[in-house]
């Protein structure tokens, strides 16, 4: 039991940062038999899934339907559906992508936990990394601070799925921010769910009103098939003429049958890792939330009933600091569905920018087979010699970002970094030496998808 002032731990891995990277890369680390302590500052774990609302998960395929991310991902989506808490991977009925992956939040963190106990994982709650302590090229311990006091947690390899490098920031390994020239990151949503909305009053507007939504909604498949995404209304938004930087409305369906999600609100200009930032931005997307709400129950088919049901426990962020790795994808990587030698994970989804400053989204799509990879390279940052990096902070320009921020990804870079750890542990070596034939091996044996 910790108890006390600076107490100690010891692990050969540590993973900061139970999101969806930071669950599959400790899933990884203890299933190749590592000894793996996974930290989370929230009492519960799934992170921006759970924290900030981020729902569905988009996308495990391509826009042609083909899957390209499976491993430990697909495997906690099977879990999932085995407990009645998703309907697995469905067609997007907004046509952005090919498919969507509805899930429960509640259940979900649940069935996570039991994953990890079930692979051996030791998780702290309510802890926060605020120290890192190195030694030359290497980081020898984190700092938690959390109900028990302060901890000194010690290890052999750290895993950074903090989504904000909190970890790589704090041990000098080199980060960047933003966009290059004037590091703006993409704005900040506060997510929030309204229950008693009527879908199929929805549904019969949209067939009624094609030319109001977004052009590629399949329209003429949508009498048969449930309606998982909304985008467009047009209309009703600009006369609506709220003070909000976007011009559309996108909501999601689900859970329950009356519920949707909202990604509707704008916070912009604003950095992540400032404290003073991040208080304007909570505020400022919880006020938004109540002006975008009122709007759709006086404004929109389906929703004369509907009211809030749940608001995010903290704004989603799309971007803040990420890692100057070994390599830098970037967005010809993307767009030319570029292939690398050392690849460990691949994805479909396109680069979807959301302007840091205007309406705009810049999307650019996948030539080639409808999907790129992402390099172990990327999961390296230079300088410290025994981390590595998952999920939304791995190394990317600012427009490649805006694929490789995504859930999905970020499960499989996940899954990608906490393998590697795992063999750097046993090897005695450094994550760059690590073999990549052998850990692309491991991921394949795990279920992963790399060709």
């Amino acid at each position: 039991m910790i108890k006390g002032m600076d107490a100690r731990m010891e692990a050969d891995v540590v993973v900061v940062g139970a999101g969806p990277a930071g669950i599959h890369a400790a899933l990884a680390a203890a299933r190749g038999g590592a000894d793996t302590v996974l930290v989370e500052r929230y009492g519960f774990i799934g992170g921006m899934s759970t924290a900030a609302l981020v729902y569905p998960w988009m996308t495990f395929h391509t826009t042609d339907g083909k899957q390209v991310i499976k491993g430990s991902a697909q495997e906690m989506v099977d879990r999932l559906m085995a407990a009645g808490a998703s309907p697995g991977h469905v067609r997007d009925t907004c046509g952005f992508v090919y498919t969507i992956t509805p899930f429960h939040p509640e259940k979900y963190k649940v069935i996570a936990v039991d994953m990890l106990r079930e692979a051996g994982v030791r998780m702290l709650f309510h802890s926060f990394v605020d120290g890192v302590e190195t030694d030359g090229d290497a980081i020898r311990s984190v700092t938690l601070t959390g109900k028990s006091g302060r901890i000194r947690l010690a290890a052999k390899m750290f895993v950074d799925t903090s989504g904000d490098a909190d970890v790589a920031h704090l041990s000098g390994a080199p980060c960047l921010m933003g966009r290059d020239g004037d590091r703006m990151t993409q704005p900040m949503t506060m997510k929030f769910r309204m229950h008693g909305v009527d879908l199929e009053e929805v549904k019969r507007y949209i067939l009624a009103h094609p030319d109001e939504f977004y052009r590629k909604t399949p329209i003429d498949e949508l009498p048969d098939l449930p309606l998982t995404a909304v985008q467009g209304f047009y209309k009703h938004w600009k006369e609506a003429g709220l003070p909000i930087n976007r011009d559309q409305v996108l909501f999601f369906s689900g859970p329950e049958p009356d519920e949707v999600l909202v990604n509707m609100t704008r916070v912009q200009g604003l950095d992540a890792t400032n404290v003073e930032d991040l208080t304007a931005a909570e505020t400022e997307g919880r006020r938004q939330v109540l002006m975008v709400a009122d709007f759709m129950v006086k404004s929109l088919p389906g929703f004369r009933n509907a009211s809030i049901s749940q608001v995010g426990a903290q704004i989603g962020v799309r971007e803040s600091r990420r890692i100057a790795g070994l390599y830098t994808l970037d967005m010809d990587d993307v767009v030319e569905g570029r292939r690398f030698d050392d690849v460990v994970a691949r994805s479909g989804y396109p680069i979807d920018v959301h302007a840091p400053s205007d309406k705009g989204v810049i999307v650019s799509w996948i030539k080639g087979d409808g999907a790129y990879d992402i390099p172990y390279r990327c999961l390296v940052p230079q300088k410290i010699n025994n981390l590595l990096v998952g999920g939304r902070c791995i190394s990317t320009t600012h427009e490649a970002l805006g694929t490789t921020r995504l859930s999905p990804s970020c499960m499989a870079t996940g899954q990608a970094a906490g393998a590697a750890a795992a063999i750097a542990v046993k090897r005695g070596i450094a994550p760059k030496d690590v073999s990549v034939p052998e850990l692309q091996e491991r991921l394949r044996g795990q279920g992963a998808i790399l060709d």
